[in-house]
Parts: C-alpha cells; sequence; structure tokens
C-alpha cells in the first residue's frame, strides 16, 4: 500500500513556506529537538468540507450563558469537573450487567405479545383447579424459546463488554504538570485534559484543537468510524491557541477557557467561543475533533477534551435507526388474531357443552365414577374442589385454553428469525451479487423484512452514483463562448510538479483538447488566452480538494491524489492539471498551483462553501500580482442571474447553448465566473467576514447573505461538461423490473436535460412514450400542466402511448403538503415512468412518500450518497449502495449492494425465493399446529367435556417445538420452486408476489380446512378401530401423536418444490425422531401412559393403520395440488414444467448461490 502524506510536509523549492512546529516532548523521547513556531495568517476561512447546517440547528443558535453553557478551564480538569460535575471517559455500549440481565432481558422478551400469552397460559396450568398439564412440562416451550433467545442475547452483549474493555483501556498521551506528555487510558481521561494525538491515532474524545505539526494549524482527519466517509476532511486549530506551545509550560494554558454548548448529537455543528488574553474567539464545527476520528497526513495535533465518554457526538448517536417490519408479517398478526378467535370459539364450545352436561347430570354427581363431588380415596370423606356449575364452566373455559394453546403456534417467531438468517447467508454469498470491482459483497443490515424484497412495486432510485458511476471524468469545456469538445487522452502531455530530485503527476489523466493545449502553451498573451487561463485557474483553485502525495515503486516519481468529498471537484482539478495548472498544496491560508511550469502561491482569504440555496460556491484569492480575485463556481440556475449586465448576451447565449448541448449527451456542467475585487470591495467584504465568521448567534446565515454581496456582477468564464457514465448493466437491469410489472422512478439533483439524457440512454424514456414537462414557477401554472396531464394519462390508459413525467423540485415546491398532491398522485400512478429532476432531499421522500402513503404498493429507494438517506429511510425497503459519495445511505439502509444492476437477481430471484418459503412456512406452522389442536378437541367430545387428555403432557408441549419444527425451517432456507436462470429469464414470474399469491387470506382458510379435514381422519379412524378393543386411552393418544406427527410432515414432503439431502434428512428425521421421543416417554415408569406404545407398536394393525391414516389424509390436498397443476396451473407451475422437460432455461451463465453441497 502506497504511503500518503500531505503535500504541506513536502513543498515543492519554490514555496517559500514557515518551518512547521515542532513535536512536543514525550516521557519516552525527551530528547525531542523543538523549535520556535512562525504562524503564517491571521484569518481562518469556515471549514470547506462541513455541511451546512440545517434550518432546525440554525434556529437552535444562540448566545451561550452562564446557565446553558459549559465552561471548561484548559488543562484544569478537577477545576473544570468539580464545578460541573462533568461525565468520566469510559463508554459502556452493552445493554446488560450481571445482575441487570435476567429481569432486563425478560422484560425486553415479554414485548411480544405472544410471549405474554404463553405465560399466561403457564401462570394458569400451575393452578390446582387448571393443572391440565404438569407444572413443568407446561413452562417448557415457553421456556425453551426464552432460553435459546437469552444464550443469543447473551452472547451478543458479551462481545460488547469485551469490544467495551479494549476500548476503554486503550492509551494516550495527557499533559501533567510538569509540561510532558504522559499516556494515560481512554477511561480515566477528563474534560479539560490536554491530548496528543499522533498520526493515524484514532481520537479518544471530542476535543478542540489547540495545535498540530503543521505551522498553519490544519490537521487532516478521516471520520469512517463516524459517518462511514473515508475522504479526508480539514480541521483548523485558532492563530490564538498556535502560540501556547504546551511544552513552554501551563502558566499561559491555565488561563484559557472555553465555554461551549452543552452536549448534543449534531456532528456537524459546534458551537463555542474561547477566551484567551482578554480576548474572545469564536469557535465552530472547523475546530473540534470528534471521538472515533482518526488523525491523517499530520504527525501530531493538541487539543483540549470538551466532552468525554457518554456525552461525546458519537455516543450520543449510537442508537440505530427504528426498525422497519416485514409486510408478510404484519399480514401474520391478523390471522393470529383469527386463529384467537377460533380459540375462544372452541374454548366456549367446550365450556357450554361442559355446563349442559352439569346441568343434566346435575342430580348423578355425587356418586358418577368419573366426576364425583365427594372424595373417599383416604377413608374420609372429603369435598372437590367444586364450586358450583357457573364456575365450573368458567374453569371449564380456562382449562380449554391450556390444553389447545398451541393453536397459536409459539415455535413460529423463533423460526421465522432463523429462516431469515439463513436466507441473508444465502444471499450475501451470492456470486451474482459480489462486485469484483470494488470486492464488496451485498450486505444484509435488516434482517426482519427479507420477504418483502419479494412485492415490490416501485423502485425510486437516485441517478447519480447509483445510475451512474459518480466517477466524474472531464470531457469539455466552453469559455468565452468557445466550444472545446474534442478532447482526447494523450499521455505524452501529462504535465508533472519537480520537487528537489523527484517528480510529481497527477494520478488520473483527463482529455485534453489539442487546440486548448495550444492556445494555453503558445498563444497565452492572447485575448483567448488569458480568458483560458483564468478559466482553468479558476477550477484549481475554486474548490476544497485536498492533494495528497502517494509514492509509487519509483522513488523519484510521486503521484499526486486529489481527496474531496466531491466527485465532480476531483474531476474538475485532475482537468486543470492536465492543462498545467497543477494544485500542489492546499492550507486554510495559502493555495500553492504549478501553473504551466512556475509554482505560483494564491493566499486564501476566504471560502463561501457550497449550500443547497446558493448552489454554488466562491473563493477569495490574493494573487502573485496583488491582484484579488474572487472565483465562483454552480449551476447555471444559480449562475447566470449573478452575472455582469453589461456582459455580451451574445456570449451568454452561446454558452446557454453550449451548455444545453452538454446537458443533452448526459453531461453534468457547472458554469465558472469571476471577479476582480477592488480594495474597496475588499475591506468592506473583509470587515463583515471577520464580523460574521466569529459571530456567536446565527452564523450560517450572516455567512450567507455575505456571499450572496460579494458573488454579483462576475464575469462569465465558461462552462465545464463532466461526464458520469451509466453503471454496467443499469439498462438491462431497469428492462428486467420493469418486465417484472416494477415500475422506476428517477429522482435527481441534475437538470432536466441531463436527467432526461440519462433515462434515454439507460432505456428508461422510450422514443414512444408522450413526455409530460411539468416546469413551473406558480401554484397555478402547477394544477394546469396536471390537469393538462391527466388528459394524456387518460389517453394512455385507454390503448394510446405510455406516458412519461418529467417534473422538477421547483414544482414539487407547490405541489407536496398542498391540494396539488391529490392530482400528482392521478398523474405519477397513471404514468409508465416518472423523472424527478432538481429536487432536494425532503422532496425525495416526499415523493415516496406520496406513493406509500395512498396505496398498499411495497416502496423500495435505492441511493448511494447523504442526500438520499430521507428517501431511503420514507421506504418500505431501502438501499444503500457504497460508491463515491461516502456510506451514509449503506449506514442508514436496510440492505446494501454495489451496483445497481444487483437489484435485478436480489427481487427477481431472492425476494421471490424469500417470499414464496417465508409465506408457506407460516401458513404451514399454522396448518400443522390446528391439526393437533382439532385431535385434542375432538377427543375431548368423548370425556364428559372435563378436558381429560389421552395425548401426554410431554408430546403437546413438544408437537410444535421439536416433531414438527425444523423440517419446516430448512425447507424454508433451502427449498427453490424455480432455479434462478428461470427467474431472470421471465421476470414477470415476479407477480406473484406482488399479487400476494402465496400468503393471503384464502390460503390460510384453506389450510385451516385442511386441518380440520386431517384431524378428522387422524381422530375417528383410530377410534373406530380400536373402539371395541382392550388397548387404553394413552396407546391411542400415542397412535393420535405418531399420526399427526406423520401427516403433517408428509404433508410438507409433499409441496417441497426441489428435494436435497439436508430436506430429506430433516423431514424423515424428525419423523423418526418424533417416534423415538414418544417411546422414551412411554418407557419412564413416573410419566403418565407408561409402556402404552409398546401395547400396540407390536401389532400389524397399528402399522397398516398409521399408513391408512397418511393416505386418507393427504388425498385431498394431493388430489387439490395435482388438479390445480395440470388443469389450473399459474405461471410458476408452467415454468417448473419448461424446466423439467426443457433442462435449464438459460439467458446468461449465471452461478447458483453456493447451496450445491446440500442438492442431489
Amino acid at each position: 500500500m502506497a504511503f500518503e502524506r500531505p503535500l504541506l510536509d513536502n513543498p515543492p523549492p519554490s514555496s517559500d513556506l514557515p518551518s512547521p512546529l515542532s513535536e512536543p516532548p514525550i516521557r519516552a523521547d525527551p530528547t525531542s529537538p523543538s523549535h520556535r513556531q512562525s504562524p503564517s495568517f491571521s484569518l481562518e476561512p469556515p471549514d470547506p468540507f462541513l455541511r451546512p447546517p440545517s434550518a432546525a440547528s440554525l434556529r437552535e443558535q444562540r448566545e451561550l450563558s452562564d446557565s446553558d453553557a459549559r465552561t471548561i478551564y484548559l488543562n484544569d480538569p478537577g477545576r473544570t469537573n468539580d464545578r460541573s460535575g462533568l461525565a468520566g471517559n469510559s463508554v459502556r455500549t452493552a445493554k446488560y450487567s450481571i445482575l441487570t440481565f435476567l429481569p432486563r432481558n425478560l422484560f425486553e422478551q415479554f414485548h411480544r405479545l405472544a410471549y405474554v400469552y404463553f405465560l399466561a397460559i403457564a401462570v394458569l396450568n400451575q393452578l390446582p383447579q387448571l393443572a391440565v398439564f404438569g407444572r413443568g412440562a407446561s413452562l417448557l416451550p415457553l421456556a425453551f424459546v426464552l432460553f435459546v433467545t437469552a444464550i443469543k442475547d447473551a452472547y451478543e452483549d458479551f462481545r460488547r463488554h469485551r469490544s467495551d474493555r479494549l476500548e476503554n483501556n486503550r492509551t494516550v498521551n495527557t499533559l501533567n504538570g510538569s509540561g510532558e506528555f504522559v499516556p494515560k487510558r481512554w477511561k480515566d481521561l477528563k474534560v479539560g485534559e490536554i491530548i496528543r494525538v499522533s498520526s493515524d491515532e484514532t481520537l479518544p474524545a471530542d476535543i478542540v484543537l489547540l495545535a498540530t505539526s503543521g505551522s498553519t494549524g490544519v490537521a487532516y482527519v478521516q471520520t469512517i468510524n463516524l459517518d462511514g466517509e473515508t475522504n479526508l476532511k480539514t480541521r483548523y486549530a485558532k492563530q490564538e491557541t498556535l502560540s501556547q506551545n504546551p511544552q513552554n509550560g501551563t502558566n499561559t494554558i491555565n488561563n484559557i477557557i472555553i465555554r461551549c454548548e452543552r452536549p448534543n448529537r449534531n456532528i456537524y455543528g459546534f458551537h463555542a467561543n474561547l477566551e484567551i488574553s482578554n480576548k474572545r474567539v469564536s469557535l465552530g464545527p472547523s475546530n473540534i475533533v470528534l471521538r472515533g476520528c482518526e488523525l491523517k497526513n499530520t504527525n501530531w495535533a493538541i487539543g483540549v477534551v470538551v466532552y468525554a465518554g457518554p456525552e461525546t457526538k458519537v455516543m450520543l448517536n449510537s442508537s440505530g435507526a427504528p426498525s422497519k417490519r416485514s409486510r408478510l408479517e404484519s399480514h401474520m398478526n391478523k390471522e393470529t388474531l383469527s386463529l384467537s378467535v377460533l380459540l375462544i370459539i372452541i374454548c366456549s364450545v367446550v365450556a357450554i357443552l361442559n355446563g349442559i352436561w352439569l346441568v343434566i347430570h346435575r342430580n348423578q354427581l355425587t356418586n358418577m365414577q368419573y366426576f364425583r363431588l365427594k372424595d373417599y380415596s383416604t377413608g374420609t370423606e372429603k369435598n372437590y374442589n367444586y364450586y358450583g356449575i357457573a364456575m365450573q364452566v368458567f374453569i371449564t373455559f380456562l382449562m380449554a385454553v391450556i390444553v389447545f394453546q398451541i393453536m397459536i403456534p409459539i415455535s413460529l417467531y423463533i423460526s421465522m428469525e432463523l429462516v431469515r438468517l439463513g436466507q441473508a447467508y444465502f444471499m450475501v454469498r451470492d456470486s451474482d451479487l459480489y462486485d469484483e470491482g470494488s470486492n464488496s459483497r451485498f450486505q444484509c443490515r435488516a434482517l426482519n423484512i427479507n420477504e418483502d424484497l419479494g412485492q415490490i412495486k416501485y423502485v425510486f432510485s437516485d441517478k447519480t452514483g447509483t445510475l451512474t458511476e459518480n466517477k466524474m471524468e472531464f470531457n469539455c469545456a466552453t469559455i468565452r463562448g468557445v466550444d472545446y469538445s474534442n478532447g482526447v487522452m494523450d499521455g505524452s502531455n501529462i504535465y508533472s510538479v519537480v520537487a528537489g530530485d523527484q517528480l510529481w503527476k497527477p494520478k488520473v489523466p483527463t482529455k485534453t483538447d489539442p487546440e486548448l493545449l495550444q492556445l494555453l502553451k503558445h498563444e497565452s498573451t492572447t485575448e483567448k488566452g488569458k480568458w483560458a487561463f483564468e478559466f482553468f485557474l479558476a477550477l484549481a483553485t475554486c474548490n476544497t480538494i485536498v492533494p495528497i502525495v502517494l509514492d509509487t515503486a519509483d522513488p523519484a516519481q510521486k503521484l499526486i491524489e486529489y481527496q474531496g468529498e466531491s466527485p465532480d471537484e476531483q474531476a474538475l482539478v485532475y482537468a486543470a492539471a492536465s492543462y498545467g495548472f497543477v494544485l500542489v498544496e492546499r492550507s486554510s491560508g495559502h493555495i500553492v498551483i504549478h501553473v504551466l511550469g512556475q509554482t505560483q502561491r494564491y493566499e486564501l482569504l476566504g471560502v463561501h462553501e457550497f449550500d443547497s440555496d446558493r448552489k454554488r460556491m466562491s473563493v477569495i484569492l490574493t494573487c502573485p500580482d496583488k491582484s484579488v480575485k474572487l472565483f465562483t463556481k454552480g449551476a447555471d440556475n444559480s449562475m447566470l442571474n449573478i452575472l455582469n449586465p453589461s456582459l455580451d448576451p451574445l456570449l451568454t447565449r452561446h454558452t446557454e447553448l453550449h451548455l444545453h448541448r452538454y446537458s443533452s449527451l448526459g453531461l453534468r456542467t457547472l458554469v465558472i465566473a469571476s471577479r476582480l475585487l477592488t480594495h474597496s470591495d475588499l475591506a468592506t467584504w473583509r470587515s463583515e467576514f471577520l464580523h460574521t465568521s466569529t459571530s456567536l448567534f446565527n452564523r450560517g446565515n450572516l455567512l450567507k447573505n455575505l456571499a450572496n454581496k460579494i458573488e454579483n456582477n462576475l464575469i462569465l468564464l465558461g462552462a465545464s461538461g463532466i461526464e458520469d457514465r451509466l453503471q454496467k448493466g443499469v439498462s438491462e437491469a431497469i428492462e428486467g423490473l420493469r418486465e417484472a410489472g416494477i415500475r422506476v422512478w428517477v429522482l435527481t439533483g441534475d437538470k432536466q436535460e441531463t436527467a432526461v439524457s440519462i433515462g434515454v440512454s439507460c432505456g428508461l424514456l422510450t422514443g414512444r412514450m408522450a413526455r409530460v414537462v411539468i416546469n413551473e414557477n406558480s401554484r397555478g401554472g402547477c394544477r394546469k400542466g396536471l390537469e393538462d396531464a391527466v388528459g394524456k394519462v387518460m389517453m394512455s390508459a385507454d390503448g394510446g402511448d405510455s406516458v412519461a413525467l418529467v417534473i422538477d423540485g421547483n414544482s414539487l415546491v407547490y405541489i407536496l403538503d398542498s391540494d396539488l398532491e391529490e392530482l400528482l398522485f392521478k398523474v405519477a400512478t397513471g404514468c409508465d415512468v416518472v423523472l424527478c429532476c432538481r429536487v432536494a432531499p425532503l422532496q425525495k421522500a416526499g415523493i415516496v412518500a406520496l406513493i406509500k402513503n395512498r396505496t398498499d404498493d411495497m416502496t423500495l429507494a435505492i441511493g448511494d450518497g447523504a442526500n438520499d438517506v430521507s428517501m431511503i429511510q420514507m421506504a418500505d425497503v431501502g438501499i444503500g449502495m457504497s460508491g463515491q459519495e461516502g456510506r451514509q445511505a449503506v449506514m442508514a439502509s436496510d440492505f446494501s449492494v454495489a451496483q445497481f444492476r444487483f437489484i435485478l437477481p436480489l427481487l427477481l430471484v431472492h425476494g421471490h425465493w424469500n417470499y414464496q418459503r417465508m409465506g408457506y412456512m407460516i401458513l404451514y406452522n399454522f396448518y400443522k399446529n390446528a391439526t393437533f389442536v382439532f385431535v385434542l378437541f375432538w377427543y375431548v367430545l368423548y370425556t364428559a367435556y372435563t378436558l381429560t387428555t389421552a395425548v401426554t403432557e410431554w408430546s403437546s408441549m413438544l408437537y410444535s417445538v421439536l416433531y414438527t419444527a425444523l423440517p419446516t425451517i430448512l425447507v424454508a432456507i433451502f427449498d427453490k420452486n424455480l432455479n434462478k436462470n428461470t427467474l431472470l429469464t421471465y421476470p414477470k414470474l415476479y407477480s406473484s408476489g406482488q399479487n400476494e399469491q402465496k400468503y393471503n387470506t384464502k390460503l390460510f382458510v384453506f389450510s385451516i380446512l385442511n386441518s380440520l379435514y386431517q384431524s378428522l381422519v387422524i381422530f375417528y379412524v383410530p377410534y373406530f378401530v380400536f373402539k371395541v378393543s382392550t388397548i387404553d386411552v394413552a396407546s391411542l393418544g400415542d397412535i393420535w401423536t405418531v399420526g399427526a406427527v406423520i401427516v403433517v410432515n408428509c404433508q410438507l414432503a409433499v409441496d417441497v418444490a426441489r428435494w436435497s439431502w439436508v430436506i430429506h434428512a430433516f423431514i424423515w428425521g424428525t419423523v423418526i425422531v418424533s417416534w423415538v421421543c414418544v417411546v422414551v416417554l412411554d418407557s419412564v415408569w413416573v410419566l403418565p401412559g407408561y409402556w402404552a406404545i409398546y401395547h400396540v407398536m407390536g401389532s400389524g394393525v397399528f402399522w397398516a393403520l398409521l399408513i391408512f391414516i397418511t393416505v386418507v389424509a393427504l388425498l385431498p390436498h394431493f388430489v387439490c395440488k395435482v388438479f390445480g397443476e395440470y388443469f389450473l396451473p399459474d405461471d410458476i407451475q408452467i415454468a417448473r414444467e419448461m424446466e423439467k422437460f426443457k433442462g435449464n432455461l438459460v439467458r446468461n451463465s449465471r452461478s447458483e448461490v453456493q447451496m450445491r453441497m446440500f442438492e442431489q
């Protein structure tokens, strides 16, 4: 791996920079040399890498008073903490302790109402009057589920405890009373202490920078542990603290006080001031480095701890996003409620019939053999617990609830978790979801919505970085109305910088126009040459790029890599370097550029960073000739209206034509302009900038207003065209999604022409589509446009051409959250394609909500940037892409992919499989438990409704946990009704999930009716066969138990679509294990039913009976299945027949999920 270092540490010889600060001494190396520091500038610009504060955060900014401020005395933690009682730096992410684990874990598990239900059943069974089962047996199923979950939670928390110990025992160098930095454990760190962090070390707390190894006070940090971004960001130490070198003693340090806001979750904001030498200095987000950040390309940095431990911003933001709930699970709750009603009906029937029986036999109860009021077994007459008929009916009802409790399958919940875990494993291991270029696999970040991937009807996609590569390449430019679009890749014209005995070259070459190169090299003194010089100087300076030097295999050659948050800026700076304007150094006070062979230094007076309102950024520079210039770049709609009114209209017209042509080619465009500032302009701006940049109130708005004042009367230099190529397979993926009945909407911040061009190139828009364009600036115009669009949509519905809606963000301002929303919904849902351009992040979320809140259709949002987070979290399923814009989208998503094309196999293959399997597993669990309950119910009818059971209590408890649970879990993980190639070849097969064909109310009713029939067969066939025999009730109960287990497992076998040895092993193995359990239970003399199975097992009638029961019970299901598949086949069954008789349907050479080892 190449070693990286900032160019600031090794500048070109012609760059006359002050000597760097010395590294403070450490006790381990007290002989470290020191040098006097020499500050090089006195005005610090805002941090260009920081995001602009939100409106909410601006409203919260206010003057700090003693009541709402934290006072920190530098290098005096005792005084600081005594006054405020601040938290230590020890962190704890673990949820439990040894004492709290049991009560807290149980409390969390019982948030599931089903567990409360089974607990209530177990408690009722402990009462003597209601003790149907043994007290231990009744607790076993619930205890087993609770125990397994508790073991899982305990292991996860153990890992958190171990991580906490490692984190808290790490060391950092802190300043002691003698002016030396000594090691100290993180957990012992306190607010107010001064620490020193070396390069590549992690920050132990939130610190305000005091000094760095660079003379300018700049530190480079990586925030990958905080927000997932890998690009470097800059932080600054104030000039006032740079002179306070801690190694000179603590007297001056002790006189410094920081007053900051109380801890909060805003990682992009910080509000404080520093009091030093009777001077008050404002501190902002550019002066604080947060816990978890890593120091990069900076030898060392010194700072004071302002927030520690649980009060650090990363810890305050440690809670995850709210979990989503799958559509299938929501529907399952309705069926669970229906089963609860059925359970109440059954229990009520039993209780009522018991009451009727008691009334009829009320005069015989005293001496009745099986219901005596008196107990004579002890020799003395004693009353039973009998409280009258009414109370007996109530007790019978409660006893019935206990006996029939498994009507609600307790094993279903843990089975679903295990199935989702298995499904996630195979999705992650799928080679078709693996990107070799980035070495990235599919990530499953939310296990509870796997099956939702099989029911998507709307896909909302970002454009840049999602459909395109977001690897920007400078393609062309227009300079003062002249188009330069003949760029070619010419390796012989790469500019390089000579630095001592080394040669530095830009890492990424770009296309160059020969005519433009000739103009800059040989005609720079002409008017056209001067404008071209100014244009590329603006590209090299008006940015927030940090140049980094990379080592190569040749020690004499280095590569210059440009790092920044914006890929557009990287492309522009690389383009400027290809034309001879090589950015070699940037600090908070100056920029060094190698201009056509000469090194020039530009003093950076200020930066007005980009914000979503202005849609542009500016820098103010002092040039080598002492002139002061303002360079501005931004979107055309924000730049063309701030140009100098006296500018030649023909020049503007030509530039606009070129911009339109670039956009039509799918290029991203930026307009470049400049302005020469007079001494008066500079003095006015400097005065206001000093005031606003140190303001403690509403600083962001003040800086924005100041930028608007200075950004006017600009001279148009030109515009750039940047190519962002489509990702591989995007067109095929979109076509496949549309064939599957999934609507694809694109929501982008790009201008309309660019978005339309990309839509055409990716196949989203076709030439036969009628386009409805809504680009209005008033509510009335939007209403008229939508009303006109309704007519076109109605014509399309009557057989006309399909319609595509193109709408911009400005129009959405008037439509969303107004009465026009309903009209937009009507138009949008009637269109085949919707393309929204120039939309803000919240507008993206609003479009998703437009569909989500008005329909039952499942929505999916996919994006790669921070501006897509709100859209991803709003959708039912959110997919993040790990691209060039950081990992905020991934961190906020439910699933993560590396390329857009991967969502085709993700939805059409894994989504289909997950939905089919999970839907069947839920219905099967309802069916198998209902079958067993009905068997118990039929027996109750012959026991005077007294809830006497022939099935042993252990078999009743083990039925849903051991006898029948494992096969359905394995089938739900491994079974595949269709192979991958078939599903990808025929995308319309995906509609089965969209139409809920495999899990719906009708199938639920059929499952219950089937269980009712099978229970009748399982119960009454043995009943009539052995009615006149001498076998006891326990033996008959064993027959019913074994018969039920065989029947339900055989039905599962009938429904398996693709057999493997794993499925064979678990289905037939479970039957065998169940048989063994019955034999073992009947072999224990202390348990009821001792030796019962042996009374019947030796008879041939017994074995013939089991075969007969299985055949008769499964016959209707088998007949219906055969009839449906051969006479009323659906698309899936037809595709299965094609697989069977025509072999695999191959469209491309695709690899199956890594499950071959399990297949026959």
